[in-house]
């Protein structure tokens, strides 16, 4: 499986961004897609997922800000991300596993796109 992530950049506190993330290869058997974010010094840390059944989590500093969606026909996942803040600056990355019932710790999931920054300015 492949993932190729695309959008990113910088934007002023406030603004939006859209990251879009392609899918190809064996996706087969793929469940759950999602975007981590990683920021200088920090853990990699889990910001939205989707399961290939539409159920969407998000992590309590995206929750009401972030969108997620999953096009299953397309094998794309997007986040669009709104009310932009300068601690959400870090790498983004798309990853994607198999079905598994355990948490979602970034070492669950077995395929990663590259990463895209997103830098938020104050």
């Amino acid at each position: 499986v492949q993932l190729q992530a695309s959008g990113g950049g910088l934007v002023q506190a406030g603004g939006s961004l859209r990251l879009s993330c392609a899918a190809s290869g064996r996706i087969f058997g793929i469940n759950s897609m999602g975007w981590f974010r990683q920021a200088p010094g920090k853990q990699r840390e889990l910001v939205a997922r989707v399961t290939s059944y539409g159920s969407p989590t998000y992590a309590d500093s995206a929750q009401g800000r972030f969108n997620i969606s999953r096009d299953l026909d397309k094998n794309t996942v997007t986040l669009q991300m709104n009310n932009l803040k300068p601690e959400d600056t870090a790498t983004y990355y798309c990853a994607a596993r198999p079905y598994y019932s355990g948490p979602h710790y970034p070492n669950t999931y077995s395929y990663w796109g590259q990463g895209t920054q997103v830098t938020v300015s104050s």
